[in-house]
């Protein structure tokens, strides 16, 4: 069966090349991906997948889904682009990835027996859609979760860092400054906020950072702005430390709310991140798989320092996030226009076509042996 899959991607090599080639050629920012979505849906809906757009009413997210029963295999479609910048992190290729593996294990399951869905998840860049998806229990009924990442290396799943997007909001009154001297501003406020908290971080834990930006506070010294806003990036190796750093924040903005009488609002500006959970007993067979598939050299866990959106969904289902490298040039950097160009190189399609394969062969052993299934479950209550 698993020649089969390597037979039938064979005969859409063209399409998967079309696919990685034309999402590249059409970045599209986070939220704003619609010719994205539609060139992905149309290509299911061709192989005979059933495809919801719009998926709980989130604009260009979709559910793709070939097959009954259980075991449900899921993976996972990011395709926004960078800002100006193009596909500089690849999501064209961890796109087609996805999709092709979905396309050569669907085109099994109506033997095998259980399902084969594909889950597309606009706007990562911006916090993702993901969290979304977990509060409405979409994970709760499916039993694994694959997403390979494109790099410069090929990597195991590893970790991700704990992300807490707070903004700190002030708002005072307006005027012109010449005639309310002696009056504290909002923005007197933020930066109040910024220069306590410059003396807290001395005395942080090394595993906790806080990047910060004002987000808004006036456009002419002459006017006094109504309100001031920060931004602030938490990040921190797990989530009890980011929660410590939010804690921290919150009483600094309600302290200076007390010393100033200038009110502070607080909220989320993106849905935070936790740390993943990568599954090993997955990771191992996923790894095995991509080896039978031709890519040999795979170094050990890759724990980021940037948040990864699948690590929520990771407490809810056993998930794995590799990493599959798609240069064979080692002056290309990952995030540069060198590395967007790269992801449509023979040398790259070539790689695409195998860590697709190793996603399909997983989710059939998966489907074909439930053992390794009932292994994968029993880690993950455990770690959960």
């Amino acid at each position: 069966m698993k020649q089969e899959m390597i037979s039938f991607l064979s005969s859409i090599e063209n399409e998967v090349k079309d696919l990685c080639e034309f999402l590249y050629s059409n970045p599209e920012e986070s939220y704003n991906e619609i010719k994205s979505s539609q060139y992905i849906c149309n290509l299911l809906q061709k192989y005979n997948f059933e495809v919801t757009t719009n998926y709980l009413d989130i604009p260009n997210s979709f559910y793709a889904i070939k097959g009954s029963g259980y075991p449900k295999i899921c993976f996972l479609c990011e395709y926004d682009a960078v800002m100006d910048e193009g596909h500089i992190t690849g999501h064209n290729a961890l796109t087609t990835i996805s999709l092709a593996g979905a396309l050569a294990l669907g085109n099994e399951v109506s033997k095998t027996g259980g399902s084969m869905i594909l889950i597309g998840c606009p706007g990562e860049y911006l916090g993702g859609t993901k969290a979304t998806m977990v509060k409405q229990g979409i994970f709760d009924d499916i039993d694994v979760v694959l997403e390979c990442h494109p790099d410069i290396i090929t990597s195991e799943s590893g970790s991700s860092s704990a992300i807490i997007p707070l903004s700190i909001k002030f708002i005072g009154n307006s005027g012109l400054s010449f005639l309310n001297k002696g009056n504290y501003t909002s923005l007197d406020a933020i930066l109040l906020t910024f220069n306590i908290l410059n003396s807290l971080t001395k005395g942080f834990p090394k595993d906790l950072e806080i990047n910060s930006i004002l987000s808004k506070g006036g456009f002419t010294p002459l006017l006094i702005p109504t309100e001031a806003e920060a931004k602030f990036y938490i990040r921190a190796i797990d989530t009890s430390l980011s929660e410590f750093a939010a804690d921290k924040l919150r009483a600094i903005a309600n302290y200076v709310s007390s010393l100033t009488n200038i009110p502070n609002s607080i909220s989320l500006y993106e849905p935070p991140n936790e740390p993943l959970i990568t599954n090993r007993t997955l990771n191992r067979l996923f790894s095995h798989n991509l080896k039978e598939n031709g890519i040999i050299c795979i170094e050990g866990p890759k724990n980021v320092y940037s948040g990864l959106s699948l690590g929520v969904v990771s407490r809810r289902v056993p998930c794995i996030h590799p990493y599959i490298a798609l240069v064979d040039d080692e002056s290309v950097k990952y995030g540069t226009e060198a590395f967007a160009n790269a992801t449509i190189s023979k040398f790259s399609l070539c790689q695409i076509t195998k860590a697709a394969l190793a996603l399909a062969f997983t989710g059939l052993d998966l489907i074909e042996k439930e053992s390794l299934l009932l292994e994968i479950k029993s880690e993950f209550y455990n770690k959960k």
